[in-house]
């Protein structure tokens, strides 16, 4: 059966992103490793360390993963002009999919933890990382279809625009309208030169500066204006890549974010002191619902939704991939990881135990998450499709 050509700009991002998640993986293990050793004191107190009146920790988290979220959003851009969700038809199944695998895993939180402060951390079992995703499929090799590697991109990203859609709603502080109608009026004008095909990078690098000034004084989460941004960079699909603006920037930010931004992440957020009560904590309600949301979640949301989407006709599955390819990426869309410690942060702060706790469960259920999946796809994805 013939298998999916995968254009250039793919087999760029998937390189990038499977290579990413060793570095992130290494970079958690050394974290966690520090924390815990006679540096803890110095290396945490390092990440609070105020610099221009923020914390090395808050331009971590709201300035560099702002660039982050800029790549997102130029990948879910590329992925509706002419990528898997450029087509009505190929996009359902990959948006049935995601989500299945979003509402799950926040209703299991939910139900866990329903009439207690920790419910809002509803969130935190929604996001796929991509970047572990992508690693765990790259190390199953040829027993992974390449429609499977692009159907779980196409999930993982319809993900990730999802939790940039709940961290905007449910995640902010104080609103301002003053400050908020500033970054509009950024955005629009931005717009606007992207409609008079206005192809000059600098002007929209600038203008996103501004917008993400604004966006951190309005009370909306900063990062949000990464992912507006992407959304006014000009982007020509009837010309060579090469050519587009929005092609130039994903291109030259693949690598920045993959093994710097993201690294960066990993040592500033994984750095838990793991007490002497680690193991009570992950059978508290907000653990257990992380946890289960991840790990039971994902699978069932993922594939029940699939299958229904099929059944019901409004989608088929992709040449090359069979309903155990389809379990495999529910078990691997698991993988918290990034998105979901990110998320923590904002559901909890500043209750630096319960983050903690939190960030121990996300690590323990993406962990496991990823060799059941690599398991699972290891031995049943050779096999012929159902």
């Amino acid at each position: 059966m013939p298998e999916y050509k995968l254009t250039k700009t793919f087999q760029e991002f998937f390189k990038s992103e499977k290579s990413s998640g060793f570095v992130l993986i290494a970079c958690a293990l050394v974290s966690l490793l520090v924390a815990n050793s006679a540096f803890s004191e110095s290396y945490l107190a390092f990440w609070k360390m105020k610099v221009a009146g923020l914390t090395v920790a808050y331009w971590v988290n709201d300035g560099l993963m702002a660039i982050f979220f800029l790549l997102i959003g130029l990948e879910l851009k590329r992925e509706l002009y002419k990528g898997e969700l450029s087509d009505l038809k190929s996009a359902m199944l990959p948006i049935f999919a995601a989500l299945g695998g979003i509402a799950f895993p926040a209703l299991i939180h939910f139900g866990f933890n329903i009439g207690l402060p920790t419910a809002k951390g509803f969130g935190i079992p929604m996001a796929t990382d991509i970047a572990f995703a992508l690693t765990v499929l790259a190390l199953v090799g040829s027993r992974a279809p390449t429609s499977l590697k692009v159907f779980l991109t196409a999930v993982a990203v319809i993900d990730d625009l999802c939790a940039i859609i709940v961290i905007a709603l449910f995640y902010s502080a104080k609103f301002s309208v003053l400050f908020f109608g500033l970054s509009m009026a950024v955005l629009v004008v931005l717009a606007i030169l992207n409609r008079r095909r206005v192809m000059s990078l600098p002007v929209y690098l600038i203008g996103g500066a501004l917008m993400w000034f604004f966006m951190l004084q309005s009370g909306i989460h900063a990062t949000i204006a990464g992912v507006l941004l992407a959304f006014t960079i000009p982007f020509t699909p009837k010309q060579d890549d090469v050519k587009s603006p929005s092609y130039i920037m994903e291109h030259n930010l693949h690598k920045p974010v993959a093994f710097l931004i993201m690294p960066i992440f990993a040592l500033c957020n994984t750095g838990i002191v793991i007490g002497a009560d680690w193991a009570a904590t992950l059978a508290s309600p907000n653990s257990s619902g992380i946890i289960s949301g991840l790990l039971l979640g994902k699978i069932f949301g993922v594939s029940l939704f699939s299958f229904a989407a099929v059944k019901m006709g409004v989608c088929k599955l992709p040449m090359g991939m069979g309903w155990r390819h389809v379990t495999g990426a529910g078990l691997l869309a698991g993988i918290g990881f990034t998105m979901s410690i990110f998320i923590t942060n904002l559901a909890y702060k500043p209750d630096t135990e319960l983050i903690n706790s939190s960030i121990m469960a996300v690590l323990i259920a993406s962990v496991a998450s990823g060799v059941l999946g690599y398991l699972w796809l290891f031995f049943c994805g050779r096999l012929k499709a159902a």
